[in-house]
């Protein structure tokens, strides 16, 4: 199976080098490694530039928009059976494509473990997750592969999500009866927010993203374990409190005041997707 690897980035001078690095040296060849930036002002480019001339499966596209809508882009530039994405500050184990072939044998959607790097108190948190029909789709897009056809079949990324576009694809893979397949031997290294503005930051973005699925899905509070979500284990701290404090502000945010302009978007979304039929 051949595999595209798809990687969005905006200003990563300071971690694309380690991820090419590491996508060049697999055990299995990508057959192609696309990089969708997004009008970066720093050396990103010239980086990536300086792997395209030693490497020709490497392709740099300029494109801006959100995440989703710069995942769909270099999905449709993808000319593999598969498409693999995974974020620029991100460094793959040298077997992670074998890995994702191997999954994609038994099934459609293949999400690998992603190992947090960093500060321990934040990289030990834990995803919240969200079961539907018997499946966890909280996987994160930074080690997250589909077939191109399901992807397809499926409209890709929703463009209007601020954050959860991930959890989104994967609820509606599993919503429309399509394998969604946990295999751990397929690694990506991913660090977490190094300072406390960071994960703040990302805490809120967690709990805006979330009201947005509600949005678009309807409730999802039978989906959620509120006991795993409230317990402390001995690996984690008070920092998941923290998070789960902050993210609230970001839910209600969502809620009470940009629905009207989250759920327009929605609609529009909808109507193009209908469109493509």
């Amino acid at each position: 199976m051949k595999i595209s690897v798809v990687i969005i980035t905006r200003n990563e001078e300071s971690y694309i080098n380690d991820l090419m690095d590491s996508l060049v040296t697999q055990t299995v060849q990508p057959h192609e490694v696309i990089v969708v930036d997004a009008n970066s002002d720093d050396d990103t480019q010239r980086i990536v530039r300086k792997y395209m001339r030693r490497y020709d499966f490497v392709k740099l596209y300029i494109h801006g928009g959100t995440r989703g809508e710069g995942r769909n882009f270099g999905a449709l530039k993808a000319t593999g059976d598969g498409i693999a994405f995974v974020d620029a500050d991100c460094i793959a184990n040298a077997f992670w494509i074998q890995e994702l072939v191997a999954g994609f044998k038994s099934a459609d959607v293949v999400a690998g473990q992603s190992v947090r790097l960093g500060y321990q108190a934040f990289s030990n948190l834990q995803r919240v997750g969200i079961e539907h029909k018997g499946m966890d789709v909280t996987y994160p897009s930074c080690n997250l592969a589909y077939s191109k056809k399901v992807f397809k079949k499926i409209h890709g990324f929703d463009p209007s999500f601020k954050e959860a576009e991930e959890v989104d694809l994967n609820f509606r893979a599993v919503d429309s009866g399509y394998k969604l397949d946990y295999r751990p031997e397929a690694i990506v290294y991913h660090r977490v927010r190094d300072s406390i503005r960071g994960f703040v930051k990302q805490s809120f973005w967690y709990g805006f993203g979330r009201k947005e699925l509600t949005l678009k899905h309807g409730s999802l509070w039978n989906k959620y374990n509120i006991i795993e979500m409230l317990k402390i284990t001995a690996n984690e701290s008070v920092w998941k409190l923290v998070r789960l404090f902050i993210s609230s502000f970001g839910y209600f945010t969502c809620k009470f005041f940009l629905r009207k302009d989250v759920e327009t978007k929605k609609t529009a979304w909808r109507e193009s997707k209908l469109s493509k039929r």
